[in-house]
C-alpha cells in the first residue's frame, strides 16, 4: 500500500529533528547523573585536576571549557551559574567570563536555530493576538531580547525558543545575547575568582542584591529608552 503521508507533514517532522535531538540528548545527560558534576561539591572535589588540566593544556583547555559550557547550553541542562563561577575560577575574572560568554553565545545560537527550523511561524499560527504580540516584539527585537538577557527575570532556556517562535532574525538574536549576557557572567566569574584556593559554595543571590542589580536594570531600563521614544513619535505622528 503506498505511502499517502503528505509531504509537508514529513517536510514538518523532518524540520523538529535538531531540536528532537538536543532535548533527547539533554534528557540523556541529566538521566545518567551528568548534573552532578554541575555542583560546587564536584567542583572542589577535582579542583587539583582541573588546575592541571589548565597549567597543562592553557589554550586547549580553555577552548574545551567554552565547547563544554556552548554544549550544555545547547542541551538547556541547568548549572550555567556554576559553570560560569568554575570559569572565573580556573582562568580569572576576565579570561573566565570572556570564555563563558562565547560559549552560552554558541550554545544558545545553536537552540534558536533548531528551534526555528522545527517551531518558526507557530506564532503566526497561534492566533490573532499572539501574533500582534510577535509584531511587536519584532518590531523592537534587540531592544527587548537584549533587556531580557540583561534582567534574568525568565529562565535562559526560556529566552532561547521565544525569539525563535517570533520571527527575531538570527544576527539580531546573537548581539543581543552577546551583549545582554556580559554583566550577569562577569559578576558570576567574580565571584568564582575570589574564591582562592579553596572551593567553597558561593551566594549564588548575589546577581539580585541592590548594588549589582540596580546597575544591570538601569542598562535595561536605557536599553528600553529607544522603544519608548519610537512609539511617543508614532503616537505625535497620528
Amino acid at each position: 500500500m503506498a505511502d499517502r503521508t503528505p509531504p509537508q507533514t514529513i517536510l514538518s517532522v523532518r524540520r523538529l529533528i535538531p531540536l528532537g535531538l538536543l532535548a533527547a540528548a539533554g534528557i540523556a545527560f541529566i538521566a545518567a547523573g551528568g548534573a552532578k558534576y554541575l555542583s560546587f561539591a564536584a567542583l572542589a572535589e577535582n579542583r587539583d585536576w582541573l588546575y592541571g588540566l589548565v597549567r597543562h593544556w592553557g589554550v586547549a583547555a580553555a577552548f574545551g571549557y567554552t565547547v563544554i559550557y556552548g554544549t550544555l547550553v545547547a542541551l538547556s541542562v541547568p548549572g550555567g551559574a556554576v559553570l560560569t563561577i568554575a570559569g572565573g575560577f580556573l582562568f580569572g575574572t576576565w579570561l573566565g567570563g570572556l570564555y563563558a560568554v562565547v560559549g552560552a553565545t554558541l550554545g544558545a545560537s545553536a537552540i534558536f536555530l533548531a528551534a526555528r527550523a522545527g517551531l518558526g511561524g507557530l506564532a503566526q499560527r497561534a492566533g490573532r493576538f499572539i501574533g500582534k504580540l510577535e509584531e511587536g516584539f519584532r518590531a523592537d527585537a534587540f531592544n527587548y531580547l537584549l533587556v531580557l538577557r540583561l534582567v534574568p527575570i525568565f529562565p535562559f532556556w526560556l529566552v532561547n525558543l521565544v525569539p525563535a517562535l517570533v520571527g527575531v532574525s538570527f544576527p539580531i538574536y546573537v548581539l543581543a545575547t552577546f551583549l545582554g549576557i556580559i554583566p550577569g557572567t562577569f559578576v558570576y566569574a567574580s565571584l568564582g575568582n575570589g574564591l582562592g584556593s579553596v572551593v567553597e559554595e558561593p551566594d549564588l543571590a548575589i546577581i539580585f542584591k541592590p548594588s549589582v542589580l540596580a546597575p544591570i536594570v538601569g542598562l535595561a531600563l536605557l536599553a528600553l529608552v529607544p522603544v519608548g521614544y519610537r512609539r511617543w513619535r508614532g503616537k505625535k505622528a497620528t
